[in-house]
């Protein structure tokens, strides 16, 4: 078959699209390739990154300043230090209350047995608050002496008894003298234990110096 060829145009023109194909065949080989790392999955970021908070950003698209990001505590947190600030105020004003209710309640009185041991205890007391020396040994002895224990131990046959005053209780007081060195806030009955003690005890004081200086007959 006899050859033909072609024109020198032809061949240039027909070089250009063979290339222009070439071309266009490399260029989609390489969007291919681009697609495919764009489309590759990335490795997850270590823990540490995946909790970096977000940069807040402005209407504009710039990081928003740091003054303008509001930062928030969670309401609860808040609500329950706001209940735990209220009970501590009520723990302390109810312990200021009970304090003060304790400071004004007046303290009980001092109980004392009903018996000559807690008669000459209660008188002591007594005496101590009203200057009146004497002690538990000296009260004692003579009131073992004068009416072993008795307080309703009455004296009929002395001078005293003859005159019509006769001594009476356990220190065996006459009535005049009673009367005489009763200690204020005692019962006023002769006969009465402690009444009868703390006015010997101040009579002895004035004539004696003190009950414990008696032993005998007063």
């Amino acid at each position: 078959m006899p050859s033909f060829a072609l024109p020198r145009a032809a061949r240039i023109a027909r070089v250009t699209r063979t290339h222009k194909v070439a071309v266009a065949v490399l260029a989609a080989a390489g969007a291919t390739t681009g697609l495919a790392v764009t489309a590759a999955p990335v490795h997850a970021a270590p823990a540490a990154h995946a909790s970096a908070a977000v940069k807040p950003v402005s209407a504009n698209g710039m990081p928003a300043k740091a003054d303008s990001a509001k930062v928030q505590r969670p309401v609860s947190a808040s609500v329950a230090d706001r209940i735990k600030v209220t009970a501590v105020a009520q723990q302390g004003h109810t312990a200021e209350q009970a304090a003060s209710r304790s400071a004004e309640r007046p303290a009980a009185p001092k109980q004392y047995a009903n018996n000559l041991d807690g008669w000459i205890r209660q008188a002591l007391d007594i005496m101590k608050s009203k200057g009146i020396p004497g002690s538990y040994e000296g009260l004692h002895r003579n009131i073992m002496r004068e009416s072993s224990g008795n307080p309703n131990a009455v004296n009929d046959w002395d001078v005293n008894a003859v005159n019509g005053i006769p001594s009476k209780g356990l220190l065996q007081v006459i009535q005049p003298t009673f009367d005489t060195y009763h200690v204020a806030g005692t019962a006023d009955n002769l006969t009465d234990p402690v009444a009868n003690i703390t006015a010997a005890a101040n009579y002895a004081a004035h004539r004696y110096g003190s009950i414990d200086n008696v032993n005998s007959a007063y």
